[in-house]
């Protein structure tokens, strides 16, 4: 293993240290690239602003998928005879939010620190700046500063944060973005939901199943929409005939709410209004590089970084940009596989151990980042794809055809649900014969993603997927009520 060389100067400079690799941000992607660079016996040092874990741990996965299993679980009861009886209640709010303040280990990163303590990695607590090539300055909390020398890499793992769009009146409105939305412990009595994407979405089926009267404004015409379009139909035809207003097609002008507190009034061009108690903006995300010290090495600061599949940043050949920083998925498992891809390619480059294996699908090629994607989104009913959509596999010049199944006809799913709703499409490669892309959306869906991916990624051919059997009676069917449609 490396040693780790630090050297404390006197007359006020700040203690230097050196390490193999200094990583910026310790949420799940900089805390796998440091597992990683470990793990090939290099040494590592992390730097960390807020709490170790993320965004996802205390903000976006986790608190999200905490207010919505007892959503979806209630639903899917519902569909199931001699239970619906029972579920017909409201959920216990309270006791929602006080399982998902345990799932976010109230907000404290103990056990977070205690890990990369057992593996050896150096945390510093504080703002971390470039210094120019391979440098690092830390500013900590009561006003210590560090800097930090890296032999050998610098990753950028900084992340994303919600953006609130320039409106007059949106600042003295005090709204919502993800982080309250998620962290919230008070039900408003009407939410206005601006925004139609995946947190919009999530958001609007949590709150309003926890009892908040929701209204969704939408600029374009459809839920979800990078997603195939009868995914965010189906998605917006359950929130309506469950009680919440889903208008598409209307942009908002402005937000009114005198002294920040009382309701706020969002109005709409044309002169149309809607009245709330809070409302959340789930309207994109900026990268957080505004204040990292960017310029010192020639990049724009508040830039997204663009990087090659090795995840290296262009034109560098020490700085890496790993996870939402560098705009090529915004996803906490995508990020988590860019950064053990990225942790390979900087342990090789180390090592000097001769060319990288970075062709298409190789150990240091970030490969389904391009290809294979997979999204699972926990709405009522769940939606998830991976790969190409239809239109997306004929912009990229493939010569495709699209299979789509109605999933009430599969046996797994009237046994899953009474009245089972949903929908797949499998997206085929003629001249390969291969799956470019599946979507699905329906009750308890999410778990179909993973097998759609191992298709995609493996480029199973088709006639050998015909050998794939789907356990009986499971969802799973609908692989070959998919692979039957196709072959005709």
């Amino acid at each position: 293993m490396t040693r780790v060389v630090e050297h404390e100067h006197d007359h006020g400079r700040a203690p230097e240290h050196e390490y193999d690799v200094v990583v910026l941000g310790a949420g799940p992607v900089g805390e796998n690239v440091v597992d990683r660079v470990r793990a090939a016996g290099l040494s590592a040092a992390i730097v960390e602003s807020e709490l170790i874990g993320g965004e996802c741990s205390y903000w976006a996965c986790m608190p999200s998928k905490a207010l919505l299993r007892p959503v979806i679980a209630r639903s899917d009861a519902r569909k199931v005879a001699g239970l619906r009886e029972s579920v017909y209640g409201p959920l216990d709010a309270l006791e929602v939010f006080a399982h998902r303040d345990e799932v976010v280990g109230d907000w404290k990163d103990d056990g977070q620190v205690d890990w990369l303590d057992s593996i050896g990695v150096r945390v510093f607590r504080g703002h971390g700046r470039l210094l120019g090539p391979r440098r690092v300055e830390v500013a900590g909390p009561e006003g210590e500063r560090h800097v930090l020398t890296a032999r050998h890499a610098v990753a950028v793992c900084t992340g994303s944060r919600a953006v609130l769009p320039d409106l007059p009146g949106i600042t003295g409105a005090r709204p919502w973005t993800s982080r309250e939305a998620t962290s919230s412990d008070r039900v408003p009595g009407r939410l206005i939901v601006v925004g139609g994407g995946v947190v919009g979405v999530e958001m609007a089926t949590a709150w309003h199943a926890l009892g908040a009267k929701v209204t969704m404004l939408v600029r374009g015409e459809r839920l979800l929409p990078r997603m195939e379009p009868f995914v965010g139909e189906h998605v917006a035809e359950a929130l309506r005939a469950r009680g919440a207003d889903v208008l598409t097609g209307v942009s908002v002008s402005a937000v009114v709410r005198d002294g920040g507190t009382g309701p706020v009034t969002v109005v709409l061009e044309g002169g149309d209004h809607v009245e709330g108690d809070q409302v959340l903006f789930a309207t994109g995300r900026a990268p957080r590089t505004e204040d990292i010290g960017l310029e010192t090495v020639g990049l724009k600061p508040g830039s997204w970084l663009d990087v090659d599949d090795s995840l290296r940043v262009t034109g560098s050949d020490w700085l890496y940009a790993v996870g939402d920083v560098n705009h090529r998925a915004l996803l906490t498992h995508q990020g988590k596989y860019q950064a053990r891809i990225a942790g390979a390619a900087i342990a090789a480059r180390a090592k000097d151990a001769g060319p990288l294996d970075d062709g298409s699908w190789g150990a240091h090629a970030a490969t389904a980042d391009h290809a294979a994607v997979p999204q699972v989104v926990f709405s009522d009913p769940e939606a998830a794809a991976v790969g190409l959509s239809l239109a997306e596999a004929e912009r990229a010049g493939y010569r495709v055809r699209a299979v789509d199944l109605d999933m009430s006809g599969v046996a797994g799913a009237g046994l899953y649900a009474q009245g089972y709703r949903g929908h797949a499409r499998m997206v085929v490669d003629l001249d390969r014969e291969v799956v470019l892309g599946a979507s699905f959306v329906g009750p308890g869906i999410g778990e179909l993603v993973h097998s759609a991916t191992v298709a995609v990624v493996g480029e199973v051919p088709i006639a050998r997927l015909w050998h794939a059997v789907p356990s009986y009676p499971t969802l799973s069917e609908a692989w070959l009520r998919l692979l039957e449609a196709y072959r005709g």
